[in-house]
C-alpha cells in the first residue's frame, strides 16, 4: 500500500448528526471466544435467558441512548438475530458483519477494525462496548452524560476500579489508565492484574491501589473520529497484513491519537462491578450474579 492509498471505508458526514436523535450504541459481538469454547456473546446468564448484550441494550436504552448497531461475524449473524428477536421483539437493530471489511482472515482484526466495519452506519456520537461484558446501569448513565459533552477531537471512557474487575483468583490483562484532573494521560495494556492472597492488588508485577482505573472498552466517541481511525487502520494494516495474529485494539489507537494531540479523552469512574466470562468456569459465577436481576 502506498502513502497515497487509503482503505475504502465509507462513513457518514461528521456534520450530519440528525437533530433530536439519540446517540447510537455500537456493540462489538464478532469475537471468537476461543478460551470460552463457544459463542460467549450469546451465553445465557440472566434469569430469563438474557446474554450480556441484552442487558446492554436494555440499560443503555433506559439511560437515553438510542439506535443499536450490532457488529457480528457472518457465521453467527443468524443466531444473534434470532436471539435478539426472542429477547427484544421488534426492536430495530442495525446489523453489520465485521468480516465484510477486509482483508479476510479467520481471526478478527481487533476492536479498531470492528468499529470501522460499522463506519457507514454511524452517523452521530456513539458509545461502543463489548457484547460479552456487563457494565451496569450506572455506567450507561455516565456514558450518556459524557456523550452530551462531546465535540470533534474529544472522547470519553467510562473506567472501572481494578478491584471491581479482577476475578477472585487468577490474573487477567487490563488497560490501566493514568488520569490527571479527569483527563486520560496514558493507557497501557497490562498483564498480571490480580487480587493477591492478602487482599491487595497488583498489575504487571507491582502492587497498585484497588481503585486504580482500568478501561473495559466502554468508550464514547464523536463520529468525526472515524476519519482518524481509518487513517490508523491503514498504518496498522501496512505493517501487519501478513501477521495472522496481530490485532488493532482501541486502547492502543486511542493512545496514538492522544500522543499526536488529535484526541483528548475524558475519564469518568463507574462505581459498578464489571462482570465477564473468559473461561467456561466463569459462566456459573455470572449466572449467580444475575439470579435476582431486574431492570
Amino acid at each position: 500500500m502506498t502513502d497515497s492509498e487509503t482503505t475504502d471505508i465509507p462513513h457518514a458526514d461528521p456534520e450530519a448528526f440528525p437533530d433530536g436523535e439519540k446517540p447510537q450504541v455500537v456493540i462489538m459481538a464478532a469475537g471468537l471466544g476461543s478460551r470460552f469454547g463457544g459463542v460467549k456473546q450469546l451465553a445465557r446468564v440472566g434469569p430469563s435467558g438474557e446474554a450480556f448484550l441484552d442487558f446492554a441494550i436494555k440499560e443503555a436504552g433506559a439511560a437515553g441512548l438510542g439506535q443499536v448497531v450490532m457488529i457480528v461475524r457472518s457465521d453467527i449473524e443468524a443466531d444473534v438475530v434470532e436471539h435478539l428477536r426472542d429477547q427484544h421483539g421488534d426492536l430495530p437493530v442495525v446489523y453489520v458483519r465485521q468480516d465484510d471489511l477486509g482483508p479476510p482472515r479467520d481471526k478478527p482484526w481487533g476492536t479498531l477494525h470492528a468499529i470501522l466495519s460499522a463506519a457507514d452506519v454511524i452517523d452521530r456520537p456513539f458509545a461502543v462496548l463489548n457484547a460479552d461484558d456487563y457494565y451496569g446501569a450506572r455506567s450507561y448513565r455516565l456514558a450518556a452524560e459524557c456523550i452530551d459533552r462531546l465535540v470533534p477531537g474529544r472522547a470519553a471512557n467510562v473506567a472501572f476500579e481494578m478491584g471491581n474487575t479482577v476475578p477472585p483468583h487468577g490474573a487477567v490483562t487490563r488497560a490501566v489508565c493514568r488520569v490527571s484532573e479527569g483527563t486520560l494521560t496514558d493507557i497501557v495494556e497490562t498483564e498480571g492484574c490480580q487480587r493477591n492472597e492478602d487482599g491487595t492488588y497488583s498489575a504487571g508485577g507491582r502492587q497498585v491501589p484497588a481503585d486504580t482505573l482500568v478501561s473495559m472498552n466502554l468508550w464514547c466517541f464523536h463520529h468525526s473520529v472515524l476519519r482518524d481511525l481509518a487513517e490508523r487502520w491503514d498504518v496498522f494494516l501496512a505493517a501487519n497484513a501478513g501477521d495472522a495474529k496481530a490485532e488493532a485494539q482501541l486502547p492502543t489507537i486511542v493512545g496514538q491519537l492522544m500522543a499526536d494531540d488529535r484526541l483528548t479523552v475524558e475519564v469518568v469512574s463507574s462505581p459498578e462491578r464489571w462482570i465477564g466470562i473468559t473461561n467456561p468456569d466463569d459462566l456459573e459465577l455470572a449466572k449467580k450474579s444475575f439470579a435476582d436481576y431486574r431492570i
